[in-house]
């Protein structure tokens, strides 16, 4: 009996070879975190080794535009319609925004790991290991595994050595950035791709691991330390600091945005800190089974990390929020156990846009449904565990 494949991955990387050999223009929409920027890298990287040259990246800024394909971004590239449309760790839940690309004159292709909401996107082609349909039995990648599996798929088996340690280096970086399972072929990456990292070409992955700050700390603990300063917003030209810094080929320019980068995560821990009290501090008056609190002062990158230590600390789900003019964005995290999309999936007629993982989400909703939101998860949560 043949091996089971991943739904649609070699579908996905026969489009794409066709789209290169017929000089298509190619649109690579990746999310900002880690994951989805060594998702961009990796198959920016691939499509020029295969000959593409005519390839556009795009990050969406997630304090201005949100998570995921969004509106404002989609406006922004329809100059570049026609063209094939690859959205990296993002897309599996925008219905809408995905019909909005559509009747521009894209042609979609998902790439993402995150959980299916009720319906799917009218995408030309899906690969998630989590829709429905989908036999291959390890679901739990980081979209940068599935997307180095499709560069697999591109250069048919036959990625050159350099360039597939260069890769696994990203996988197993990323992978341990967004906190998948270590287990089965997660596993097998990140325990090749950490064994190429003090020996990267990659100079921003030199300059990194190299700062004084890190010289007493064994690799894992290196690791642990680059990844938290990767998911510092720095935007320049639209590119967040960690794709600026792992494409970077001149190492003196990596140093120095490696430095500022140091200097940035002080702040950032700061900033974490206040968020983290003063939530604390308003959850003391009261006794619900969530803590669901915003601001319009707070940081929206930083909340995940926020949420997650105050989740570790009270053992309850945590949606915290940047509240806007007109809507609120946020983020999710919750202990073991606990399954915030699903959680959503219930209250999805007050929300704008939602999904993620079971323990990792995110949110976006109209101020005016904020309080209904907030009751709809608390009867969800009293009900469901």
């Amino acid at each position: 009996m043949p091996k089971a494949e991943i739904k649609n991955l070699k579908k996905a990387a026969e489009r794409i070879i066709k789209a290169v050999k017929n000089g298509e223009r190619i649109i690579i929409y990746g999310d900002s975190d880690l994951d989805g920027v060594s998702s961009v890298i990796i198959l920016k990287e691939t499509l020029s080794n295969i000959g593409s040259k005519n390839h556009i990246i795009y990050f969406p800024d997630r304090e201005e535009e949100g998570y995921g394909l969004n509106n404002d971004a989609l406006a922004a590239l329809e100059k570049n319609s026609p063209a094939l449309f690859i959205t990296l760790d993002c897309g599996i839940s925008n219905i809408k925004e995905v019909d909005v690309a559509n009747k521009m004159g894209f042609e979609v292709i998902i790439i993402d790991h995150h959980e299916p909401l009720n319906k799917y996107p009218k995408a030309s082609i899906i690969v998630d290991p989590k829709q429905k349909g989908d036999k291959y039995p390890f679901k739990g990648f980081a979209n940068v595994g599935l997307v180095y599996r499709l560069a697999e798929k591109i250069f048919k088996d036959n990625i050159p050595e350099p360039i597939r340690k260069s890769f696994l280096q990203l996988v197993a970086m990323a992978t341990i950035a967004d906190m998948m399972p270590r287990e089965d072929e997660n596993e097998n990456m990140i325990i090749e791709g950490i064994g190429y990292i003090e020996e990267s070409w990659r100079p921003g992955i030199q300059s990194l691991f190299g700062l004084g700050d890190f010289k007493n700390l064994n690799l894992a603990e290196k690791i642990n330390k680059v990844n938290s300063l990767m998911n510092i917003r720095n935007i320049e030209n639209g590119l967040p600091a960690s794709y600026r810094i792992l494409v970077e080929s001149d190492r003196k320019k990596a140093d120095k945005l490696a430095e500022v980068l140091v200097q940035m995560g002080y702040e950032k821990r700061r900033k974490i800190k206040e968020i983290i009290r003063e939530i604390e501090n308003r959850s003391l008056i009261k006794e619900d089974n969530i803590i669901f609190e915003g601001d319009e002062s707070w940081e929206l990158i930083l909340l995940g990390v926020a949420a997650a230590v105050v989740s570790k600390n009270t053992g309850k789900p945590v949606f915290l929020y940047r509240k806007y003019e007109e809507n609120c964005q946020g983020s999710v995290r919750a202990p073991d156990g606990y399954n915030t999309v699903e959680a959503m999936k219930t209250c999805d007629n007050f929300l704008l846009t939602y999904g993620g993982h079971p323990r990792a989400s995110g949110f976006k909703v109209k101020n005016e449904d904020l309080d209904k939101f907030r009751q709809c998860l608390i009867n969800y949560f009293k009900e469901n565990i």
